[in-house]
């Protein structure tokens, strides 16, 4: 077995095994836990109760988060035409077609986000393979397909945050930074929940929210105790 780390070992020391926390406890013992010098992130983790290879349970939405994500995002956009000038005017670091999707399977992948116009994703769709693993692929339902270029640029900029289940039924999803307070870190956290909460599947039978859990990037994990409204 690995041998834990000095940083490991202090924030596990903090944490009482199996407890959930109080969202407030949790948010503090989060930031408390925290040890790099960099500003780490605070994700969370969610274990819903559907089975994510069924078409109508699997969870994808997007989120803006009332207290932002504490990152600004280099956001790609492909368009063309007007769009391509309203892209740029909006603050995308990258605009094209062709020439970038060309671009990103030779490798490039210098950017944070993807948004396209519908008339764009006969290219996109070619970068599947690539985006889609990595939660980039544009799509309707998370907002990244509009002709709406400017309102999909500032809402990303603004806090707007992608998420899915993945195939063991668990979402990943960051709510800030650790620099943020306890209190802001706790509020990107209910919208978060409140978004997964509205997309409850008719079809998902028993427990929907089976466990929740929050920690820095480099953090341990530290499960809080939820129920929802």
């Amino acid at each position: 077995m690995a041998k834990l780390g000095k940083r490991i070992r202090a924030a596990l020391e903090k944490l009482e095994p199996f407890k959930e926390y109080p969202l407030d406890e949790a948010v503090k013992l989060a930031k408390e836990t925290a040890r790099t010098k960099f500003d780490e992130s605070v994700d969370v983790a969610v274990r819903l109760g559907v089975d994510s290879r069924k078409a109508d349970q699997n969870i994808r939405g997007s989120v803006l988060l009332p207290k932002g994500t504490g990152k600004k995002f280099r956001i790609l956009v492909f368009a063309k035409g007007e769009k391509e000038a309203e892209a740029r005017k909006a603050g995308a670091e990258f605009v094209g077609g062709e020439d970038l999707m060309k671009k990103i399977q030779d490798g490039w992948l210098g950017f944070d986000r993807v948004v396209a116009t519908p008339d764009m994703m006969g290219v996109v769709g070619r970068l599947g393979k690539i985006l889609g693993p990595r939660g980039m692929m544009p799509n309707p339902k998370t907002g990244t397909v509009t002709f709406n270029i400017k309102e999909a640029i500032n809402e990303i900029q603004a806090g707007k945050v992608d998420f899915r289940v993945d195939k063991t039924g668990i979402v990943h999803a960051p709510v800030g930074k650790v620099s943020f307070s306890a209190e802001d870190l706790a509020e990107n956290f209910d919208a978060l929940m409140a978004a997964l909460i509205r997309l409850k599947p008719t079809s998902s039978k028993g427990k929907y929210v089976k466990g929740v859990s929050l920690s820095s990037t480099m953090g341990a994990g530290i499960r809080v105790a939820y129920t929802p409204n």
